[in-house]
């Protein structure tokens, strides 16, 4: 019985074996889906089989048999055909919503399929690799190839949706450099990634698009975007220190307070020291920076800077270079510190995105690249988390409003 999807009649046997279960089930969904379709095309119709009705909307003519590849394997549909009267007199074929004209596979396999072919495998890999869930069903180089296709719809149609029910509250910036094929040269893009964080804690990635270069114009272009989507000015911009991502936060949200990211920061500081106290270095600048009080930073970063000054005055320099802008964080409930004070969300996702390809000496056009992350990200298997301290969120943004309208 294996493969075999007929309803079984009163008579008939069912075979015993592994595959029992999976028959079996194959049978009730066919006829679950062969109900739900009859039922819809009643609904189209107005009558049912074998019912009168001068106000019908049309006339069933036959079924058609349909193949469809759910998670249970191949699966044969009888789905009824029907043509429906428009208001002009004319006709049209029906058409199932439930199963659309040349669907092949359901959702789930069409995700199986598409999470094989962000690990970099061809069509012969994919198909061998879900052999146990395709269970003999075809799949081409036409049929992956429409699914990508039809990736790059969803995903111009993600570009342009609307950002106010968000309802962002942070925003992190970074660039990611992948290596593409332009012509016979292997570049590196810059892709412009913005994360944000909404009322609940959670964080989503609100934006994704490829750049000429890390530039003011070219974030500019980004934030001006977000804007006029209706993302809104958020009450905190977490960036990398990018001299362009500064200057462009600045132009488009003048008031918007800005956290300059301290892990970058560090890592400017130890190019400045002699490599015999970059560790000594290090333990001071993590003990004023993750002090567990405001008053102890303060007092911490008193002490650093007196005492590398006479040390080393380039990193003194290099710290005053960030300004106030190193400490922002402290504004904030001390619960959100961990995620306020470095780009490391933003680093996680560009680190999955880097693992993803690191087997690909290339991606084949700069197309692919944001295809390949945006599958990654709607698929699942990139997972972000809320934020540490997100249950503090909505008090703090009233008491923050509260004193802005003052």
């Amino acid at each position: 019985m294996d493969g075999d999807s007929r309803k079984v009649g009163p008579d008939e046997s069912i075979a015993l074996g592994p595959d029992t279960i999976e028959a079996v089930i194959r049978t009730r969904v066919r006829e679950l889906i062969e109900a739900v379709v009859q039922e819809e095309l009643q609904a189209a119709l107005g009558v049912g089989r074998h019912e009168r009705n001068e106000a019908r909307g049309g006339y069933r003519h036959g079924v058609r048999e349909r193949t469809l590849t759910t998670s249970l394997g191949p699966t044969v549909l009888s789905v009824p055909r029907a043509r429906l009267e428009n208001a002009d007199g004319s006709w049209q074929e029906w058409s199932s919503q439930v199963v659309p004209r040349y669907q092949r596979r359901s959702r789930r396999v069409d995700e199986a399929i598409w999470g094989v072919y962000l690990t970099g495998a061809n069509s012969r890999r994919i198909k061998g690799a879900l052999a146990p869930l395709l269970r003999g069903a075809p799949l081409g180089k036409d049929a992956v190839s429409r699914l990508v296709a039809r990736m790059a719809e969803d995903f111009q149609q993600w570009q342009m949706r609307e950002l106010g029910a968000l309802k962002i509250v942070y925003t992190w910036h970074d660039g990611w450099y992948p290596k593409v094929r332009i012509g016979k040269q292997r570049v590196r893009v810059p892709v412009l990634v913005t994360l944000g964080v909404t009322e609940a804690g959670e964080r989503v990635v609100v934006d994704l698009r490829l750049a000429g270069q890390e530039s003011a114009a070219a974030w500019r272009d980004v934030l001006t975007d977000l804007d006029r989507r209706g993302l809104g000015a958020p009450h905190l911009v977490i960036i990398d220190g990018n001299p362009g991502l500064h200057t462009a936060v600045r132009e488009q949200w003048p008031t918007v307070p800005i956290q300059r990211c301290t892990v970058h920061k560090l890592l400017n500081l130890m190019a400045k020291a002699p490599r015999p106290l970059q560790e000594e270095l290090t333990e001071d600048y993590r003990r004023m920076v993750y002090a567990p009080s405001a008053a102890e930073v303060r007092r911490a970063r008193t002490a650093f800077v007196k005492k590398w000054r006479g040390r080393c005055s380039g990193v003194v320099v290099s710290l005053e270079e960030a300004g106030e802008e190193l400490f922002t964080f402290l504004q904030f409930p001390v619960t959100q510190w961990k995620a306020l004070r470095t780009t490391n969300a933003l680093e996680r996702i560009n680190e999955e995105f880097r693992r993803r390809t690191k087997t690909q000496a290339s991606l084949p056009s700069e197309a692919a690249v944001l295809l390949l992350l945006f599958g990654l990200l709607r698929s699942g298997q990139v997972k972000l988390r809320k934020i540490d301290g997100w249950q503090h969120l909505p008090k703090w943004r009233a008491a923050a409003e509260v004193k802005h309208a003052a």
